[in-house]
Parts: C-alpha cells; structure tokens; sequence
C-alpha cells in the first residue's frame, strides 16, 4: 500500500536545515550520475491554466518519481508520486507544496554556500512572498547575516514580512521602499517575484555580490535585466538543459548567442568540486535557480523514510 502524507505530514517532517543537507546532496548525486533529473514540461489545461511535471530518479536512494502541480485561477496543487528503483512499487503520494518551497529555498541556500563571500553580512531581497520566506530562512542558514533589506511591492505586506522574518530567523529584518533601496549595498541579492519585466538592475549591484535569481521560469519573463547577467563573472544553474527551455533571465540576455550557454556552470559541478565556484572576493556571481525534480525527489524519499519510522501518513491500498 502507498502512503499518503498531507501537507501537515511534511511540515512535521521537513525543516530548513535537513532540506538543505538534502538537496546539497542531491546536487552531488547529479554530478556523480547516480542521479538524473528531466527537465520540467506544461500541459495547457482545457481552461485557463497549466499542468507542469518533472521526474527524476535517485539511483543511491533507491527512488524514481515525479513532481506534478496544476496551476489554475485561484489555487495551485502540488504531488509526488514516489515509486521504488528496483520494484517500481508506487510508496507514497506526497502533498508537495510546502515540500517545493522548502527546497527552492534550500537549493538558493546551497548556492549561497559555495558562491556568496565568507564574509557576507548583508542581504538584499525583492519579494516578499510565499516563496521569499524560505529563501530568507536557507540564507540565513548559508551566511552568518546581520541586516535583511526587503522590498516588496505592497508596503503592509513587506512590513509583515520584516516582522515575521525578524522574529523567524533572529536577524533584522528591515522593510525598505524601493528595490533598489533593498540592493545597494548588499552582499547577497535575492529575487522572488512573478513579475514580467525585470526589477533587479544589473547597476545596483556592489562588486563581490552574489545574486539568487528564483521567481521566474518561464522563457519570456525575466526579473534581472541583461546588465546583471552581463556583469555576473560566474554564472551557474541548478540545470543548463532546463534553463535552456525556461530561464527568461538568461534566455532574453543571451538574445539568441547560443555561445553564451557555454559560460553557464552547473551548480552540481561546483558543489561536487568538478568546477571552480567563486575565484576572489571582487567576482560577482549569479546562480539562476529554475528547481530540479531531482531536489524534490531526494528530499521526498527521506520524508517518506521518516514518516514511516514515525509512524505517520495514512495507507492508501492501490493496485
């Protein structure tokens, strides 16, 4: 029988530092082979909306499986189907979407850890959203931090935020007026927004700063603009394939060079010490984060290992 796990499952389970040990790790496993991970694709749903899914299989967990979610007006559902790597046996169907914005922030967490300074202090973020808040607490985790500059575009959402992020990770979180207000100055950059035009200019950015791009994943929008990426000495994404298809902050920069996909690292390469990360303290690096089933697939099978050591989910009889 399969387990069911509900979102009350997985936020029981999972916590920010265990998801980023796991998708550190799942990043090795990519480079080592004994992970794979296909790319995301859409269906378009008979009304307005969309089906996305993504697969990967984790050879050293013993898991293969998929994240599945639709997105339609007013709600958003995500799922992971686990199956066995030897038997095929489905094992779990996970909730997912707390589990999906755990490990975004996990993997920009991962990227701050073997790109961002040693030294770096102070964070600039524009978003303030649902997923802002684990790139905020990933971070946190990355760098020991002392000042967090939010910007957001709704002035009582972004003072919320401040509060809750202050009081979350102990670090003062303060609400600014402007994303630029937010950026300069920064060590760290984050962008978390849905936007269709870029709000991070690539002229705000200090020397040495290392930017998360992570809100968009679709090839005609973008968040940065051209000069971010044109200034970044170091460029790395959690997948170049899929990045090819749907990173509109790449794609629109590199305005059809298909050479310019040949400076893009892989995050994997970097973590596994297969590539160089940053080189000196002047560099600014930029890792364009997409998500990679292979996150969500290896932080799935340790939440499915968990629940059943703790006795919780419910038993689904399928098949």
């Amino acid at each position: 029988m399969a387990l069911l796990l509900t979102e009350a499952d997985v936020r029981a389970i999972l916590n920010m530092p265990l998801a980023m040990e796991l998708v550190e790790e799942s990043f090795r496993r990519l480079a080592d082979g004994t992970g794979i991970s296909h790319p995301r694709r859409r269906l378009r749903l008979a009304a307005k909306g969309l089906m996305n899914y993504m697969a990967a299989t984790d050879t050293h967990g013993g898991y293969v499986g998929l994240k599945i979610y639709t997105i339609a007006p007013g709600a958003v559902r995500f799922v992971v189907p686990l199956f066995s790597g030897h038997s095929g046996e489905l094992l779990a169907l996970i909730e997912a979407n707390m589990l999906g914005q755990i490990r975004t922030g996990a993997a920009s967490g991962v990227a701050t850890k073997f790109l961002a300074r040693e030294d770096a202090s102070v964070v600039g973020i524009i978003g303030t959203g649902f997923q802002a808040r684990s790139q905020v607490e990933a971070v946190a985790l990355a760098r020991k931090l002392e000042l967090m500059r939010a910007y957001g575009r709704d002035p009582e959402r972004r003072e919320a935020f401040a509060r809750e992020m202050t009081a979350k990770t102990g670090i003062r979180v303060a609400a600014v007026a402007s994303a630029e207000e937010a950026v300069r100055g920064a060590d760290i950059v984050i962008t978390a927004t849905n936007v269709q035009k870029p709000v991070l200019m690539g002229r705000w950015i200090e020397r040495g700063a290392h930017v998360n791009a992570m809100g968009i994943n679709y090839a005609e929008k973008a968040e940065i603009d051209a000069e971010t990426v044109e200034r970044a000495d170091l460029i790395a994404a959690d997948s170049v394939e899929q990045a090819k298809i749907e990173a509109g902050d790449l794609i629109l920069a590199f305005g059809g060079d298909a050479k310019r996909w040949e400076e893009v690292r892989e995050l994997s390469a970097i973590v596994a010490g297969k590539a160089p990360g940053r080189t000196n303290r002047d560099q600014i690096t930029l890792f364009k984060s997409g998500g990679i089933a292979i996150e969500d697939i290896v932080v799935a099978g340790r939440v499915y290992e968990l629940a059943r050591e703790r006795h919780m989910g419910r038993e689904v009889p399928m098949f």
